[in-house]
């Protein structure tokens, strides 16, 4: 048999080495203007490790680009991006790899600025410490207290409270004292046990690598003594994890199960579990970069063999079969906002989680976090860069840990379904166990049997459109000719549910999401009973209309664009809607000032400027004869 080729190291590995150096990964983080990367480059340059050409880049790029009068700018060692030598500020996370003689180094340097507290979330996720910058001048901000919260979220307990510049404020150890006692009090709430504080002056080198003379009155170690000595690693004793990212198979030979092991131990003959399926086996091999080995650790990226033939493919999780993770779709967690669209519970979202990916919603927002006074606020919705305590719901079980034990397997992202946008971080507190305390009652009499008897093919005839549109107008002659022909039907109206079940939901963004998630179960239940489902409401969003095929039979359901202009549906104004909304007496009105997003793929669009109301309906009627013999 022919071994595979071993998967290939981590940067992590590869940097760790077989020397008896060990690693510090730290963000630098706080305000804007706060000198993150000029502290960055001051690091890098003073400990030799910026190579001679960077350096006469850096020169040449202070000219253009610089604020210290054609003197070496080293914020430039670090801003990489136009952008942000253009405006002197960091926009995307930028990674460092430099090593003194005691250590080496991961540095993050985050963005400050507000806009992309996002990039600063993803750099805390895999850092042991935190250097947060406060400028001498300005104190501690609210952007200072956002970013030491999310310190605290994501798991990091060593903090460097690095006041900066303080060549601007004469050295003031009475300015440096008061910093200390503010940031302390709202550190001790956050529980960020260790903080080590040193004033400095990144511009000038003053207690970055030596303490120098400007502030004799500060007797504690300068910024990279602390960095080169303090203990931040633990044994790792957590919980064998290892997410599947690839299943190695280059011959009917041979079965491995690559990826990187995410924390503790492995070793041959332990017995594993492959989370999602329960099923168990023992692990017969061990393949490394340089060949088998008897055991692996955190960081080092393997493959497996396992004595069983079991069912794992990617994305799933193999575990310490004695100390296995939570198999849930129900989970409480914080989550961090990141995107310019709020979000909208009960909206369907993608979830990365390690390797696996499932539909999520959030369903209970227990409260938003006032990051100034750690309040809990209530909170119906979250807009960029809010922090929540919320409860979120899967469409399938994935393997999970809460975070305070793993990390790896206890952190996630949200992704917007449409744009692929990264929305959300989050850290998980603990699994719900609705999974476990509610199952699926299967019935002798199913779906197939009920359409059976009704000599029909079920469906869900989704209408959408303005509002004037002509809709209801169309499907209820279309259900007047479905009745004729003998078919079952059911028409769900817009205006009708909210007479009903929907009569405590209003027009906001929020409520209408919720307003047709309920209205799509209850076409599910409809269409299961085998009927034919007409549902005639606005459903503006894109995300939804979506999350409502998504809960069909493939080829169930059946998106109508009942395509009619604004002017038109304007000119024709039934209600007197339009004209109220125009006034200003309707608020989050559709087409006027909350957004439509017209169908992409549409089954169907009808042009009901033009034609008639029997001639949209039999267009409908030869559709379903065409595509399911109706």
């Amino acid at each position: 048999m022919t071994d595979p080729a071993p998967a290939t190291p981590s940067i992590e590995t590869f940097l760790a080495g077989q020397d008896a150096k060990d690693q510090l990964r730290f963000i630098t983080c706080g305000s804007v203007d706060d000198g993150k990367s000029t502290l960055l480059g001051r690091l890098l340059y003073d400990s030799k490790t910026v190579f001679e050409d960077q350096i006469t880049a850096t020169e040449s790029e202070s000219r253009k680009y610089g604020t210290r009068d054609g003197e070496v700018d080293l914020a430039l060692l670090v801003d990489g991006l136009q952008a942000e030598r253009e405006q002197g500020i960091t926009i995307d996370v930028a990674y460092r790899y430099f090593e003194t003689d005691k250590r080496k180094f991961i540095a993050a340097d985050t963005p400050g600025h507000e806009q992309y507290t996002r990039n600063m979330a993803t750099g805390a996720s895999g850092a042991d410490l935190a250097v947060i910058l406060v400028d001498a001048r300005k104190g501690v901000l609210t952007q200072t207290r956002r970013h030491s919260y999310i310190v605290s979220l994501f798991g990091i307990r060593h903090v460097i409270l690095a006041v900066n510049k303080m060549d601007l404020v004469g050295y003031d150890q009475q300015v440096f004292n008061d910093i200390v006692t503010d940031y302390n009090g709202f550190a001790r709430e956050l529980g960020l046990g260790d903080i080590r504080c040193v004033p400095l002056s990144a511009l000038t080198g003053d207690n970055v690598i030596a303490a120098g003379d400007a502030m004799p009155w500060h007797d504690g170690p300068p910024l990279m003594e602390i960095l080169e000595t303090i203990q931040v690693h633990e044994e790792d004793n957590g919980a064998f994890r290892m997410p599947v990212q690839w299943v190695n198979r280059p011959d009917s030979d041979f079965r491995g199960f690559s990826g990187n092991v995410a924390s503790g131990r492995v070793s041959r003959g332990m017995e594993l579990i492959a989370s999602l399926s329960g099923k168990t086996s023992i692990v017969d091999r061990i393949l490394g970069p340089s060949g088998d080995l008897d055991e692996a650790m955190a960081g080092q990226a393997v493959t497996l063999t396992l004595a069983d033939e079991i069912d794992i493919s990617r994305g799933d999780l193999l575990a310490d079969a004695n100390q296995a993770p939570d198999v849930a779709d129900h989970f409480a967690a914080h989550l961090v906002w990141m995107d310019n669209e709020p979000m909208l519970p009960e909206r369907p979202y993608v979830i990365r989680l390690g390797g696996a990916t499932a539909t999520a919603q959030v369903t209970d927002l227990a409260h938003r976090v006032n990051v100034d006074t750690l309040e809990h606020m209530a909170a119906k919705t979250l807009d960029l860069n809010d922090v929540a305590y919320c409860k979120i719901v899967l469409d399938r079980p994935l393997a999970l840990d809460p975070y305070a034990d793993n990390r790896h397997t206890g952190c996630f992202v949200l992704i917007d379904k449409f744009s692929n946008r990264t929305v959300a971080a989050g850290v998980i507190d603990f699994a719900l166990r609705r999974a476990s305390n509610i199952t699926w009652q299967h019935m002798k009499v199913d779906k197939a049997l009920r359409a059976q008897a009704f000599d029909q093919v079920p469906k869900v005839l989704w209408f959408t459109g303005l509002s004037g549109a002509g809709k209801s107008t169309v499907a209820d002659r279309l259900e007047q000719k479905l009745h004729a022909l003998g078919r079952r039907t059911y028409l769900l109206d817009g205006d009708n549910v909210r007479h009903g079940l929907n009569k405590d939901l209003g027009f906001t963004d929020q409520d209408r999401v919720e307003n047709i998630r309920r209205v799509a179960e209850v076409a599910r239940l409809m269409s299961d009973a085998g009927l034919i489902v007409l549902v005639s409401f606005i459903s503006p969003f894109r995300s939804e209309r979506r999350m409502a095929r998504g809960m069909m039979d493939e080829g169930e359901f059946v998106e109508i664009f009942v395509d009619t202009p604004l002017e038109i549906c304007e000119a024709r104004d039934p209600k007197g809607l339009y004209k109220k909304a125009r006034a200003g007496e309707l608020k989050n009105f559709t087409g006027i000032d909350s957004v439509y997003e017209t169908p992409m793929n549409a089954e169907i669009t009808l042009n009901a400027g033009e034609d008639n109301v029997d001639q949209m309906a039999d267009q409908i009627i030869g559709y379903l004869d065409e595509h399911s013999g109706q």
